[in-house]
């Protein structure tokens, strides 16, 4: 499959998904356009500038009305909410977990003014990054998520669990240990607590 072939076929399925966003009347670009060079962003990764240089030297065709780099990256700003679309339906089952990004060695922390993350554990070492936090369904498919620096603890991302209170049963995986913290009828449970049996 070719880029060109990529490109295509992501923006016909972002565009299906996005197809009841009306188009703002002086706005260059359509939401799904604006989507799908978001995603196509995010997958390729790299810098603002490299990207956009990317875009308009070999794809510039495939999106005619290009706004000028620094208006365009406004737009995935203002219009992230948009991908919300994209997200999984819950189920009756479901698993959340943090995993732990290293954006920098630990020895390097605090040498830019820069910085972005923190210092925390993560698999057992010391990272200097962020924390992704996943909510999936019995599928597999990403229901919800967050983010945060790498030196908060996991129930941090309780709020999350907290949204789908009463439409799943969520497994929370710690690094120790795994309990069920949400129940259909919205009542927590503890695995571990012998009070329950009886």
């Amino acid at each position: 499959m070719t880029t060109v072939e990529f490109i295509t076929a992501l923006f016909y399925e972002t565009d299906e998904q996005l197809r009841a966003i009306p188009k703002h009347p002086e706005a260059h670009l359509w939401p799904s356009e604006v989507v799908t060079l978001g995603l196509l962003h995010a997958l390729k990764g790299g810098g603002n500038r490299a990207f956009y240089r990317w875009l308009t030297k070999d794809y510039r065709p495939l999106f005619p009305r290009l706004p000028e780099r620094t208006r365009l990256f406004r737009l995935f700003t203002t219009h992230q909410d948009w991908t919300q679309a994209f997200l999984a339906a819950p189920t009756v089952l479901g698993v959340i977990d943090t995993y732990g990004i290293e954006l920098i060695h630990p020895t390097r922390e605090g040498r830019s003014p820069q910085q972005i993350g923190r210092k925390g554990l993560s698999n057992h070492r010391w990272i200097v990054g962020g924390t992704l936090c996943l909510l999936l369904n019995q599928w597999g498919l990403v229901v919800g998520w967050a983010c945060a620096t790498e030196n908060v603890v996991d129930n941090t991302f309780q709020w999350l669990i907290q949204q789908f209170d009463g439409r799943m049963i969520v497994l929370m995986l710690h690094d120790s240990a795994c309990c069920i913290t949400t129940q259909l009828d919205g009542k927590s449970e503890d695995p571990n607590d012998a009070s329950r049996l009886t």
